[in-house]
């Protein structure tokens, strides 16, 4: 048997660092025993996905040195490897599932299903759908397909009993059928859930073996279920410890940058990320600390992934990068320096914001170093404002981040129209609006223009920026955030707010 691995990433946003960290394990289970490795895109979220961020993804891993034998840039025998394309081969398979008496329509109404989420959780019992629809009469159901009404399909779970599987670093677990839910397998609009795409495509792609986080443990009993009443031999699974942030809770872009293109931009080396990630969870037989990809690739025994939760030190990161930069020579520096920020496309970038205002080259420094640098640091003081109070400078810098974090398109006119809507809603002009957000990305009140300024920095830059902006303008507690986040809401939920 050949092996194969996959990544499939969602492209719903900033490419992950997490996604690195699990596509490169799977590169190199697969490539370290003459297999091959697969990356396909989750893109069944029609919300949130978009082809800006698909190709963020892909120019990120291959920027890592990641790279795959098939997929939806390299093409390949199973495809397509897009799942928005596969759409027939999942109704296919849900249609067979329905005949076989594994799953069923259901028609009930979100209200419903929330009535019964909050009397299960008052009886402190697992919250799970109830089999409302699961024995309705087929004539019926033909009925109520006919009329069009609204409906999911859902598969059916054992009401007892325990689903016993092998996890290959962790060996055998149990998990309650009770704990299981009715997983919806296809959606309203006719897209497939994860559950069910991701079996489907595993099992015709032929993946033999599934290196994923160990978030999706619990989810396993619904992939074998449906493994089983498809009559498919599951892939042999490991699941691998999530990142942590140094106070070991889960990885997010709340506490630390996660996008790959943030680490682009600050002037890491790719071979000092992938180092890193390396040592997330895994080491060299030989513990030594500096490693290549090739030397990983040659090495690589999945027998020694540590199940530790692996911290994501920034302060490691950076060491490990200047290592790498002081071994370069000093004609490898001067090209990775050009390559980083005065390669052509990025200057190319901040010509028209510099040229009319340059008098001397070194006037860009002063002029454009927060666009190449970083910003200077900020404290309380230089948010004293003679319009907006404290209070005021927060609500502008946190309501700016919610709706910077629900932002697709990231662009000068998207920012624009954003902020503008944003000032509107809070009932501020838009000049005192804009003064925090001035300083959170530019540490002055008067720079370069600022929506400009932020295309060209990035979203997970600016985000960054803007959280250490709010901590510096005295922070928001917990207690805080939830009236906030109350408040926000209502903001930009009013039908007269133009959000």
């Amino acid at each position: 048997m050949k092996v194969r691995t996959r990544i499939a990433p969602s492209p719903t946003g900033d490419p992950h660092i997490g996604t690195a960290y699990v596509a490169l394990f799977n590169m190199l289970f697969a490539r370290h025993q003459g297999g091959e490795f697969v990356l396909r895109v989750e893109d069944t979220d029609q919300q949130r996905s978009t082809p800006q961020s698909e190709q963020m993804i892909l120019d990120a891993l291959k920027w890592l040195g990641l790279s795959w034998e098939e997929g939806p840039d390299v093409g390949g025998s199973k495809g397509p490897y897009r799942q928005s394309e596969r759409l027939p081969i999942y109704r296919q398979h849900v249609d067979q599932l329905v005949r076989d008496g594994h799953a069923f329509h259901c028609f009930c109404s979100a209200e419903r299903l929330a009535e019964v989420r909050q009397a299960q959780m008052k009886r402190g019992e697992t919250t799970r759908y109830d089999g409302h629809c699961m024995h309705l009469d087929p004539e019926q159901v033909e009925q109520r397909l006919s009329a069009g009404e609204a409906h999911v399909i859902r598969m059916r779970v054992p009401e007892s009993g325990l689903c016993r599987f092998n996890d290959e670093l962790r060996g055998e677990i149990e998990i309650p059928w009770t704990q299981i839910d009715m997983q919806v397998l296809l959606k309203a609009d006719g897209f497939p859930t994860y559950h069910l795409a991701v079996v489907v495509d595993d099992h015709l792609m032929e993946i033999s073996h599934v290196l994923r986080g160990e978030e999706w443990i619990n989810s396993v009993p619904k992939h074998l279920l449906l493994y089983r009443y498809f009559g498919w031999k599951a892939p042999h699974m490991y699941h691998l410890p999530l990142l942590r942030n140094p106070d070991k809770s889960k990885l997010s872009k709340r506490k630390n940058p996660t996008s790959i293109n943030y680490y682009r931009r600050a002037g890491y080396l790719p071979e000092a990320m992938i180092n890193y990630l390396g040592h997330m969870g895994w080491s060299m037989p030989d513990e030594r600390e500096l490693f290549s990809l090739a030397d990983m690739q040659e090495h690589f025994d999945a027998s020694r992934i540590s199940l530790g939760a692996p911290v994501f030190d920034a302060v490691k990161l950076k060491w490990l990068n200047g290592q790498y930069i002081r071994r370069l020579t000093p004609e490898a520096f001067m090209n990775r320096v050009q390559e980083w920020a005065l390669n052509r496309d990025h200057l190319s970038q901040l010509v028209p914001l510099v040229q009319d205002r340059t008098e001397r080259f070194i006037d860009l420094v002063p002029l454009a170093g927060y666009l190449v640098g970083e910003r200077p640091a900020l404290q309380a003081s230089d948010f004293e404002h003679p319009s907006l109070d404290a209070t005021q400078i927060q609500q502008i810098l946190q309501f700016t981040l919610w709706r910077f974090e629900e932002m697709r398109q990231w662009d000068r006119e998207a920012l624009q129209q954003n902020c503008q809507d944003l000032a509107t809603a809070m009932d501020l002009k838009i000049r005192d609006y804009l003064f925090p957000l001035f300083l959170g990305v530019a540490g002055r009140p008067v720079a370069l223009p600022l929506f400009d300024s932020m295309a060209i920095l990035g979203q997970d830059v600016v985000r960054i920026r803007l959280r250490d902006a709010l901590q510096a303008a005295g922070g928001v507690s917990k207690k805080q955030a939830k009236s906030l986040e109350k408040a926000y809401r209502t903001l930009v939920d009013s039908p007269t707010s133009g959000t």
